[in-house]
This record gives structure tokens, C-alpha cells and sequence, in this order.
């Protein structure tokens, strides 16, 4: 029995020590119109399972969610979760609604600094929002990523469907949310970004010990 007790002890331990990366997100990060598996938050999770150390990857991504939103439940999520690091993948919804830049823009410097108040490290994903909304707001809108990354100097990727954008057959029906052939694509895209901070959070972890 005291064998068995200290097996499962050592197992809860392990498993409370593995570092989390979490995804705070919308329908483009919650595999909206897609079996979840497909996602490529999934496959991250999958590409993290095979690593050492073993990275748990929890998705709080809502369709339909905004910075807003995001900025409402970010708090919770944290102290829920304990993340090393924060992808925050928030803003497309803000853009098709045609919503004010500068409040997107507030929205995701709160969220990057409510990161950092509990010692994760954040990932800002951001999005290209379609060409009709008129080349004034597209542009701004693409900017405000920009600004807040380097305002606060954390680590930028401008855009999620970098790529494949414009191909119109990697979308599903709606235009908007891309098909199961695209989302390794948009994994690899994060990952670039990604990399260097796991690298440098097990490099951190490793001088703890």
C-alpha cells in the first residue's frame, strides 16, 4: 500500500510540474467548423506531448470572442491555469465588427500586461482582416498589433492565416475559418514565434534547479 501511495504521489507531482501554455483565443484557435483534433492548437498539443520537458497546452479559445472579452476572462484563466506562456490570439472578431482600433489596441496591452503580472511569458497572434473593410482601417487595424508587440516588447505574430491568406479554396464555406489542410500550416506559423520562448522558459527552468 505505502508503495502504491508513493507511486501515485510521484505521478500527481509530475503532472503538477508540467509547465502549461495557454490559448487565450477565438474560432480561429477553437477549430471552429472542424473536429478538434484538426485544430492547430491540437497539433501543437501534440507537438508539445513529444518534448522534455512535456508542455500541457490548455485552449480557453471561445468563438465569436473579442479583446474585450479576452480582457474579462484572462484573470481567471491565469490563476486556473499557472501558464508559463500566454498565446493571445483575440482581435478578428473586434475587426469585422468594425470596432474601434484604439480600444482593440487598449484591450490587448491589458491583456499583456495581466500576462506579466503573474510571470508568464505572452505571444501575440494577430490577424489580417479582409481588404473591403477599406485600406485606412486594414491598415490601422494590422498596426495595433504592431504597437502594442513593440510597446511592450513581446513577441509578434502579425498575422495567423500568413500564407495562404488570400486562397480562398483553404477556407471553409463562410470565408472566414480555414479548412482542416490549413491548419498545420497555421501551427507552423505560431511556431516560429513559439520556439524561442519554450527555449528560453526550460533554460530558465533548468538554472532553477
Amino acid at each position: 500500500m505505502a508503495i502504491l501511495l508513493c507511486l501515485w504521489s510521484c505521478a500527481l507531482s509530475v503532472w503538477a510540474a508540467s509547465p502549461a501554455v495557454l490559448v487565450i483565443g477565438d474560432s480561429l484557435s477553437a477549430a471552429y467548423g472542424l473536429p478538434e483534433k484538426a485544430g492547430w492548437v491540437n497539433l501543437l498539443r501534440e507537438r508539445l506531448a513529444k518534448r522534455t520537458p512535456r508542455y500541457e497546452v490548455v485552449n480557453a479559445s471561445i468563438s465569436g470572442d473579442t479583446t474585450r472579452g479576452g480582457v474579462g476572462r484572462i484573470a481567471a484563466a491565469l490563476k486556473q491555469h499557472q501558464p508559463e506562456i500566454v498565446i493571445i490570439e483575440l482581435g478578428g472578431n473586434d475587426g469585422l465588427r468594425g470596432l474601434s482600433v484604439s480600444a482593440t489596441r487598449n484591450n490587448l496591452d491589458t491583456m499583456v500586461n495581466t500576462v506579466r503580472q503573474v510571470q508568464a511569458k505572452p505571444l501575440i497572434v494577430g490577424i489580417e482582416i479582409p481588404p473591403n473593410y477599406g485600406p485606412i482601417y486594414t491598415k490601422q487595424f494590422a498596426q495595433a498589433f504592431q504597437d502594442v508587440a513593440k510597446k511592450n516588447n513581446v513577441p509578434l505574430v502579425p498575422s495567423l492565416l500568413a500564407g495562404f491568406g488570400e486562397k480562398r479554396e483553404m477556407f471553409q464555406p463562410d470565408g472566414i475559418h480555414p479548412i482542416a489542410s490549413a491548419q498545420p500550416a497555421m501551427l507552423e506559423t505560431v511556431w516560429r514565434a513559439l520556439a524561442p520562448l519554450l527555449k528560453n522558459s526550460q533554460e530558465a527552468s533548468v538554472k532553477k534547479k
